[in-house]
């Protein structure tokens, strides 16, 4: 088994990611109700998936994390650090979604910050991946924003529960690509 990045709470201005619990899935499965949100994703059944992201973190595969607005405490989405090899240091940021009101605001970057720099300099990664829908356009500028550089495209890489075909995007950030990133996403927050 790989060491896991600490599940802690990671608190940003306008955002805390807090790792998933029991006590946030009533919350969750009310904010992920708006079919916007999963044009790209593999979600299914609500209940499923969350009970999926939760054993993911009971079982040591994975780091979900929630966020949270700090305004109002209202649960807005979540993240997730998975894919974690401890041997090799990297790690892939996904499984994310936020409620649409907040598509285009702080809270990814901030959200991305909040994790980037736990996968780095808490964790020590030497490499963050996102795997993104190729056709998803939105997400893919998003990590182009975020200093992510495009490594090319999977080809049939998965099966949609439609059963059509999904190619995917690859993007990463290295530890010495971090620093900049870091400062980049730091301007685009100030």
């Amino acid at each position: 088994m790989s060491a896991l990045p600490p599940a802690i709470p990671l608190d940003g201005e306008t955002i805390r990611l807090e790792p998933l619990a029991p006590r946030h899935l009533a919350a969750l499965a009310q904010a992920a109700s708006d079919e916007r949100i999963w044009g790209y994703s593999v979600r299914g059944d609500t209940d499923a998936y969350l009970a999926a992201a939760l054993k993911s973190m009971e079982s040591g595969e994975a780091v979900p994390f929630v966020a949270i607005e700090k305004a109002n405490g209202r649960v807005i989405g979540m993240s997730r650090l998975f894919e974690i090899d401890d041997a090799h240091k990297r790690l892939e940021i996904g499984y994310t979604w936020y409620i649409p009101k907040f598509w285009g605001t702080k809270v990814n970057p901030e959200a991305k910050l909040l994790l980037m720099t736990h996968a780095f300099e808490v964790w020590g990664a030497r490499r963050v991946q996102y795997k993104i829908h190729s056709a998803n356009l939105r997400s893919r500028a998003a990590v182009e924003k975020l200093g992510g550089v495009f490594e090319g495209i999977m080809r049939r890489h998965m099966i949609q529960p439609d059963g059509s075909q999904r190619d995917t995007a690859v993007y990463s950030i290295l530890d010495d690509e971090w620093p900049a990133a870091k400062e980049k996403l730091r301007a685009r927050l100030a």
